[in-house]
């Protein structure tokens, strides 16, 4: 049941980007970065914690879910060490995602033949 959610989770995400994409006239750099945004306002409203309770992969795999582990991480800084943790608790909670980007980009960009339009 657990696999079921998670489809569903993403699915809808994954539905509601390609509306965006079909019906509006954004680049599809500023819907990644609307859904970035979104993730961090839900999750700040602490309305993306049921989400993800939910759909467990399917909502946290998304960029909604980089969104809300930034805004999750920020919160639980702040916590920990004050206003400090405002610039320290999104990089400090995003940090291994953001690692497996770059060092799998740079794989791929070895392995592959890259060519400019």
């Amino acid at each position: 049941m657990e696999l079921v959610k998670a489809f569903l989770v993403g699915g809808l995400i994954c539905v509601a980007g390609q509306i965006l994409i079909d019906k509006t006239k954004l680049m599809s750099g500023r819907i990644l970065v609307l859904f970035v945004c979104l993730g961090c306002i839900l999750g700040g409203l602490g309305i993306y914690d049921s989400i993800e309770q939910f759909g467990g992969a399917g909502a946290t795999v998304p960029l909604t879910g980089f969104g809300y582990n930034l805004a999750k991480g920020v919160m639980e800084e702040v916590d920990a060490i004050g206003f400090l943790g405002i610039f320290t608790g999104g990089m400090k909670a995003a940090a291994g995602g953001i690692t497996a980007a770059v060092v799998f980009a740079f794989l791929t960009a070895l392995v592959c033949n890259p060519k400019e339009k």
